[in-house]
């Protein structure tokens, strides 16, 4: 064999990383990588799964575009593995393929009025104020009070974008249509549930602190949810964290509130029980239980009952994985099922076919985490020579010549940075970039096509 070939599906930070760690892993044969994205530009969730006003983290982009600028990978955009190609024709080119496909649907919440109007998932939330192409332009907010379940870090972008005065997000690479959005807002309350008590929650103690940075908004806390001091001093000892945390939250229930124009009421020890709608099937209300620690470290409804009126509801409760045709998946997890980044079934491995990410573990760890996991894929893609496909047509033409005679409209690096130079112009300096939304627009203007 004089190359090994491997296509990675998915060119987010896992399968950008997994690309890396291949090229610099110790191996006695050449490696050639073909990178698949669905989308027409690549980094995945970092582009399309976080806030724009959260320009450090993207920052990570400048680390993965250093990867693909080196120009020993080659990207392929705007292809749809299992449609455009099947996973079955892969091995006709490729001698393994490593699915790094991620996790962009929202988790099961399992309370009554989820089908009613005004009840969303944060992940679609997420990519329409981060002008995701494959979602609708318009987004109805038309509530004054609103509920946000969750206690994790995505709950905290819906809310922080929601209650924040648009205008403050000027600067940023919000997409022209989701400003003029959220300047319409009627928004006064948002209110974030989460079942647990506050010194349980997954926020970052980052991601919380900017909460309280928020111009134009108070910060409403409930002195009930919060225990006694001894308490309090055992919660925190040896948890820096923990500790960081609930100085912040100590912080705000010092504050004079009331002359804001708008409120984020945080909830702790309310489990969602219902979205309560009308008569015209909209959400009115969200009925929720009050909730009690145990010793372990759970908690136990109280059975006190208290319903809030809302007309809208998020659940931000966590992200769930994609199917893809001609792969096992878990319906459980939302993940393939694998054994250390190897495809399995039942515990018998499927040669050829490998995961990493978030479709391998399940929306776990933060994009940092995602590195040391594309590592143990990778180490053992390696050592599996004699389970490798035997592809027909190895050479790096062939699947460019498969692409064009199916009339595939495919991006490739240089379309990004075609894109990539266009919205930095549009930003004309004032902003670091401003992004093309429409699908199409993306495809034309990384393609030269006028």
């Amino acid at each position: 064999m004089s190359q090994l070939r491997i296509a990675i599906v998915g060119a987010g930070p896992a399968g950008i990383y997994a690309a890396d760690l291949l090229l610099k892993a110790e191996r006695d044969v050449d490696v050639s990588i073909d990178l698949f994205e669905r989308l027409p530009a690549p980094y995945g969730l970092v582009r399309y799964g976080v806030a724009p006003d959260h320009p450090r983290i993207k920052g990570i982009i400048t680390a993965l575009r250093d990867v693909l600028d080196r120009g020993d990978v080659r990207i392929f955009g705007n292809v749809n593995i299992g449609t455009d190609i099947t996973v079955e024709e892969l091995r006709d080119y490729y001698h393994a393929v490593i699915f790094a496909t991620g996790a962009v649907r929202d988790a099961a919440l399992p309370v009554p009025g989820l089908e009613l109007e005004g009840s969303y998932g944060a992940a679609d939330f997420v990519s329409w104020f981060d002008g995701h192409p494959d979602v609708p332009r318009d987004w109805p907010l038309e509530a004054e009070q609103i509920a946000v379940i969750g206690n994790g870090n995505v709950a905290l972008d819906v809310a922080r974008i929601l209650v924040k005065h648009p205008e403050d997000l000027a600067s940023t690479e919000i997409p022209a249509n989701v400003a003029e959005g959220l300047a319409s807002s009627p928004v006064t309350d948002v209110h974030v549930f989460g079942r647990r008590g506050p010194h349980q929650v997954k926020f970052t103690p980052l991601e919380l602190r900017e909460l309280g940075e928020l111009r134009d908004v108070d910060m409403i806390l409930d002195e009930a949810d919060f225990p006694d001091a001894e308490t309090t001093a055992a919660l925190v000892a040896g948890n820096k964290q923990i500790m960081v945390i609930d100085r912040v939250l100590r912080s705000w229930r010092e504050r004079e509130t009331g002359q804001a124009s708008r409120r984020l009421h945080l909830h702790f020890w309310a489990k969602p029980l219902e979205f309560v709608g009308d008569e015209a099937g909209r959400v009115r209300a969200l009925r929720y239980e009050r909730t009690a620690p145990l010793p372990d470290g759970t908690v136990v409804g109280t059975g006190e009952v208290r319903e809030l009126p809302v007309q809208a509801a998020y659940r931000a409760v966590g992200y769930y994985g994609s199917p893809i045709d001609g792969v096992p998946f878990d319906e459980a997890r939302g993940v393939i099922p694998n054994e250390g980044g190897r495809v399995s079934v039942d515990g018998v491995q499927i040669p050829g076919v490998y995961a990493t990410g978030w479709i391998k573990r399940g929306p776990v760890g933060l994009i940092g985490h995602t590195k040391s996991d594309a590592m143990e894929t990778v180490s053992n893609l390696l050592a599996d020579g004699e389970l490798w496909w035997t592809p027909e047509h190895p050479e790096e033409s062939a699947i460019t010549a498969l692409l064009d005679e199916r009339a595939v409209a495919y991006t490739d690096l240089d379309g990004w940075h075609r894109l990539d130079e266009h919205e930095i112009g549009l930003g004309a300096g004032e902003r670091a970039r401003v992004k093309v939304v429409p699908r199409d627009e993306m495809i034309r203007i990384s393609r030269g096509e006028g």
